[in-house]
C-alpha cells in the first residue's frame, strides 16, 4: 500500500496515500479498538453539517475567505452524500469528548477541500483541518451538537413511523368497535369492554408517547456550538453562536437555536438523556401492547383466541401447522433493546465531571441505535401484524357472556352483596348472569341487553 508521511505533535506517521483522513485519524485507529464498530454515520453527518454551518458563520464574520468557504461547503456535501463513508474508521469508544472523531472529520473535509482547490491530500497549505475546518470550534461543542443534529433527524423519522403505527391501531379500533368482550384485571374476568376500545386505548397511549418525544426533541434543538472548550466562547466573536445556529437551521431545515447558557450545555447531556428516556417509555408501551396481542391470540384451541394475528412463518421445527406471534415477539425484543440503550445513555449522562461530560460517544451510539430501532420496529409491527389482525367475535362474546365480571353491571340495581351471591350461583350452576337474572325475574332479557350496551361506555 502506498503511503504518505504526515506529522503531528507526537511525531511523524505513515498515512495511506489514497486516504482523505490524516495523521490524527491514523493514530486514533492505532489506539482505539474496544468497540469493534465505528462512530455512527448519522453523527458523522451531524458533524459535517456543523462544519458547514461554522464555515458559513466564519465567512460572514470575515474570518474565512470565499474560496475556502466554498471548498469546505462542497466537501461537507460530499460527506453528506455518502461518497466517503469509508473514510471514518474511528472506533466508537475513543476519547470521551469525541476528539478523534472530530479530527477525523476535520481531516477528511480539509483534504476534500484541498483537492477542490487544486491541492493534494495531506497538504495543509490550502485548507488546514484545525485552522480552517475547525476554526472557532472545539470538540467539546462539535461532538455533542452533532449528536443533537443526528438525534433530531432520526427522531423525525421515528415519529413518522410511530404515527403510522397509531393510524393502524385506530383503523382496527373502528373495525372492532362492535366486538364486545370481557375485560380482565389481574388476568381475571372483569367488566365488559369492546375490542375496539382496547385498540383505541393502545393508540392513545402511543399518542402520549409522541408528545413526550416531541418535547424532548424541542430541547435538543438547542446547540452549544461556538462555546469552545467549556462554553465561554473563548477565541470567538460574540455573534458567532447565533450565526452558527442560523446557518445550521438553514442547512437542516430544522429550527436549531443557540444555547441560552453555553457553560451548562457543555457540562450536561441531560437533554439527550430526556429524549432517550422518552424512547424508553415508548418502548415500554409498545412492549405492553405486544404482550397483550400475544395473550389475546393465544391458543388457538387452548388459549384466549380472541384475535387472530397474521401468519408470517411456520412456528415450529417439530410441530406441524403451529403458528407463533413472531412479529409481536420480534418487536418485544426490539423494545427491550431500546430500554437497554437508554440505560447506557442515562449512565453516560450521569458520569460528567466539572466543565465537561467525557462520555459522549457511548451516549451518542446508544441514542442513535435506539432511534433506528424504534423507526423500523413501528413500521414492522404495523405492516406485518396490526393491519392484518382479525377478531374472533364469537369467542369474544362467549367469554363476555360467561364472565364473572359481567354481573358487576347489576351493582347499581341490586347492590354489591346480592350481586356477589349471584356470581357465586353463576359459577356453581354454570349459568350466565343473564340467565339467572331473567329466571329470577330481576329483569327481562331486553333490559339486560340494554344494560350491557351502556356498560362499555360511549365508544361501543
Amino acid at each position: 500500500m502506498k503511503t504518505r508521511r504526515e506529522k503531528d505533535s507526537f511525531g511523524e506517521l505513515e498515512v495511506p496515500a489514497e486516504a482523505f483522513y490524516g495523521v490524527h485519524t491514523c493514530r486514533s485507529v492505532q489506539n482505539f479498538n474496544a468497540g469493534g464498530e465505528r462512530v455512527p454515520l448519522e453523527i458523522i453527518c451531524g458533524m459535517a453539517k456543523m462544519k458547514w454551518a461554522c464555515a458559513r458563520a466564519n465567512h460572514a464574520l470575515g474570518l474565512l475567505d470565499e474560496k475556502k468557504t466554498a471548498a469546505i461547503e462542497k466537501a461537507c456535501q460530499t460527506v453528506l452524500d455518502g461518497k466517503v463513508d469509508d473514510q471514518f474508521p474511528i472506533d466508537v469508544f475513543h476519547a470521551g469528548s469525541g476528539t478523534s472523531s472530530n479530527m477525523n472529520v476535520n481531516e477528511v473535509i480539509a483534504n476534500l477541500a484541498n483537492e477542490e482547490l487544486g491541492g493534494k491530500r495531506g497538504d495543509r497549505g490550502l485548507v488546514h483541518p484545525n485552522d480552517d475546518v475547525n476554526k472557532g470550534q472545539s470538540t467539546n461543542n462539535i461532538f455533542p451538537s452533532a449528536i443533537r443534529v443526528a438525534a433530531v433527524g432520526l427522531a423525525d423519522k421515528a415519529l413518522s413511523s410511530l404515527r403510522h403505527l397509531i393510524r393502524a391501531l385506530e383503523v382496527k379500533a373502528g373495525e372492532f368497535k362492535e366486538v364486545i368482550k370481557s375485560g380482565r384485571t389481574h388476568l381475571q374476568d372483569a367488566v365488559p369492554v369492546t375490542l375496539g376500545q382496547e385498540f383505541a386505548a393502545w393508540a392513545h397511549a402511543l399518542q402520549k408517547d409522541i408528545t413526550r418525544i416531541e418535547h424532548a426533541v424541542h430541547a435538543n434543538l438547542e446547540i452549544g456550538e461556538g462555546g469552545n472548550a467549556i462554553g465561554t466562547g473563548v477565541n470567538t466573536k460574540p455573534e458567532f453562536r447565533q450565526l452558527i445556529a442560523r446557518e445550521l437551521a438553514h442547512i437542516t431545515a430544522m429550527p436549531f437555536r443557540a444555547a441560552q447558557n453555553g457553560i451548562e450545555i457543555t457540562q450536561f447531556l441531560t437533554d439527550k438523556a430526556e429524549l432517550s428516556a422518552a424512547l424508553r417509555l415508548t418502548a415500554q408501551d409498545i412492549g405492553k401492547i405486544c404482550n397483550d396481542l400475544r395473550m389475546l391470540c393465544s391458543g388457538p384451541n387452548t388459549g384466549m383466541a380472541e384475535i387472530i394475528l397474521p401468519a408470517v412463518e411456520p412456528g415450529s421445527s417439530i410441530m406441524p401447522g403451529k403458528i407463533n406471534p413472531s412479529i409481536a415477539e420480534a418487536t418485544n425484543m426490539a423494545m427491550i433493546q431500546i430500554m437497554g440503550h437508554d440505560h447506557a445513555v442515562q449512565l453516560a449522562a450521569s458520569a460528567g465531571q466539572l466543565e465537561l461530560n467525557t462520555h459522549m460517544p457511548v451516549l451518542g451510539l446508544n441514542l442513535v441505535k435506539a432511534l433506528r430501532i424504534l423507526d423500523r420496529a413501528c413500521v414492522q409491527l404495523a405492516n406485518k401484524c396490526i393491519i392484518g389482525i382479525k377478531a374472533n367475535a364469537e369467542t369474544c362474546y362467549r367469554y363476555f357472556e360467561t364472565s364473572g365480571g359481567l354481573a358487576t353491571i347489576l351493582n347499581p340495581k341490586l347492590g354489591y352483596d346480592k350481586v356477589s351471591a349471584l356470581v357465586k350461583e353463576s359459577l356453581a350452576t354454570k349459568k350466565t348472569a343473564r340467565q339467572i337474572v331473567v329466571e329470577k325475574g330481576i329483569m327481562t332479557a331486553e333490559e339486560f341487553e340494554k344494560l350491557v350496551k351502556t356498560s362499555t361506555g360511549p365508544n361501543l
